[in-house]
This record gives C-alpha cells, sequence and structure tokens, in this order.
C-alpha cells in the first residue's frame, strides 16, 4: 500500500478550506433545500461538500433522543461536532437543521472558535405562516390537528438569531438566489 508523504498530505490540508455553514430557521423555511442547492454549486466548483440534515442525523445518529429541550440541545451539540470534525478536515460542512435555542447554537459556534475553524450561521427567516404554508412534511397540518405538539415556532418556541452572519428571507427569493447570497458571504471569506 502506497503512503502519501507528509508534506503532500499537508500541502492537501493547506489549500483545502473547510467551513461549517449553519442554516437555522423553522421547519419548512427551506433551510434543506437551499443547503442542497449551495452543495451543487459549490462541488461544480471543486469543493468537498457534505450536507448534514437534521432529519437523517436524526434517524442514523441521534434516534434515541426526543424533543425535549435537553435532547434537543444534545442533537444539536452532536451535529456540531460533526460539522467541526469534518470543517476542520477541508470540508464545506452545510447543515441544515433547525436548532431552536440560541444557547445551543452559541456553543457549537464556540466549539468551532476553540478549535480555529470557520462557522457561518444563516438564518433562513421564512414567516410561521409561509411555512405553514409549505408544510413539507405536512407537521403543522398534524398540529393543527392535534395529532402531534411541540412543532418548533408554533407551541415549541424557536429563538431566532440575534445577529446571524446572514439573514435569507427565502418567501421573497428564489432558491437559487437564496443559495447565491449564501455562496457569496463564503467567498467574500475566503471559504469558497
Amino acid at each position: 500500500m502506497a503512503t502519501v508523504p507528509r508534506t503532500a498530505r499537508d500541502q492537501e490540508n493547506q489549500v483545502t478550506t473547510g467551513a461549517t455553514v449553519w442554516l437555522t430557521g423553522l421547519p419548512s423555511a427551506g433551510k434543506t433545500t437551499i443547503a442542497r442547492e449551495l452543495a451543487q454549486r459549490l462541488r461544480e466548483d471543486g469543493h468537498r461538500v457534505e450536507v448534514l440534515d437534521g432529519d437523517e442525523i436524526r434517524e442514523f445518529l441521534t434516534a434515541g433522543l426526543g424533543f425535549s429541550r435537553a435532547d434537543r440541545h444534545t442533537n444539536v451539540q452532536r451535529i456540531g461536532f460533526l460539522a467541526e470534525l469534518l470543517a476542520r478536515n477541508g470540508v464545506l460542512a452545510l447543515v441544515p437543521v433547525i436548532a431552536p435555542y440560541a444557547d445551543s447554537r452559541a456553543a457549537v459556534r464556540e466549539r468551532h472558535e476553540t478549535g480555529g475553524t470557520a462557522y457561518v450561521e444563516v438564518h433562513v427567516a421564512t414567516p410561521v405562516d409561509v411555512c405553514s404554508v409549505r408544510d413539507v412534511k405536512g407537521l403543522y397540518a398534524k398540529q393543527a390537528a392535534g395529532e402531534i405538539s411541540g412543532l418548533t415556532g408554533v407551541d415549541d418556541p424557536y429563538e431566532e438569531p440575534v445577529s446571524p452572519d446572514l439573514r435569507i428571507e427565502s418567501q421573497d427569493q428564489t432558491v437559487p438566489e437564496s443559495a447565491a447570497a449564501v455562496h457569496k458571504l463564503l467567498v467574500e471569506r475566503g471559504l469558497a
């Protein structure tokens, strides 16, 4: 088995810049759709990209967690750890995860800052009335029918970011326009 000389590996890590791009917002705000559009564009530009979708993470990595405040915090911290691990190894980790609590998001940002890893917070600030019309997963309809409770932004809190790196109002622009806005910010910061 051939090994890569250390100098070549070091050069590869220096050339490839990773970062975590956390897209937070209400259910059906457009986080995952924007992340997937952005991922495609970044891959076309030659970047290593992973989309850490909240639903997939819950299915495969955090299946035992519920939706209490403590479980939501644990879920966000686990995803934040994974994102930071990928980012510090040269991957652009796109994280479309609700992360409803400000302290949970702050802890993830702090982990990145402590590790010297780039972190960008994007608030997909779609109003709840628009999200409930989109209702991609039928959650708003189920909540209205009394079938579920604890829906973020309806009968469970969502603490909006006070000063995100970027705020997107997806109801006022197309998915490609939203993805382009995030891409522009990444370019400005030397991350894409």
